[in-house]
């Protein structure tokens, strides 16, 4: 059975995000922290090209959507019809940030155990009051 292209598109967009080709150009342009000039000079077009697109008043060409999807570290698939590679949303933790968060747990573990001493201590001291 052969399908159209269209059937196939259509299909694709059943499974994908949900979102549309502007919003997506978008969501990838902002994962890369790039600004509406800078995605325009990389890939050669005016900026208000770019804006046009994330607002879905138009649609890149071909060898345009190819220069974007590079530019912004996704697929043309993913752009297209929201299945595939996505932009990433935040980047993984380095090392460095992960032992610096460890550290801020530490210390707050030991103000909580500092904390819990001293509540027993004050428990203890009205218990023998009451006494």
């Amino acid at each position: 059975m052969r399908l159209s292209t269209e059937t196939v598109i259509a299909r694709l967009r059943q499974t994908g995000d949900g979102d549309t080709l502007g919003g997506r150009i978008w969501r990838a342009r902002d994962a890369a922290k790039l600004s509406i000039r800078e995605l325009a000079g990389r890939i050669g077009v005016r900026s208000e090209t770019i804006s046009s697109w994330e607002r879905d008043r138009a649609e890149p060409r071909t060898n345009l959507l190819f220069m974007l999807a590079g530019a912004l570290g996704v697929t043309p698939a993913w752009l297209v019809t929201g299945t595939g590679r996505a932009p990433d949303e935040a980047p993984a933790p380095s090392q460095v940030a992960l032992r610096e968060q460890l550290e801020i747990v530490k210390r707050l573990h030991a103000q909580t155990a500092e904390a819990i001493a001293v509540l027993e201590g004050e428990l203890e001291r009205i218990e023998e009051i009451i006494r």
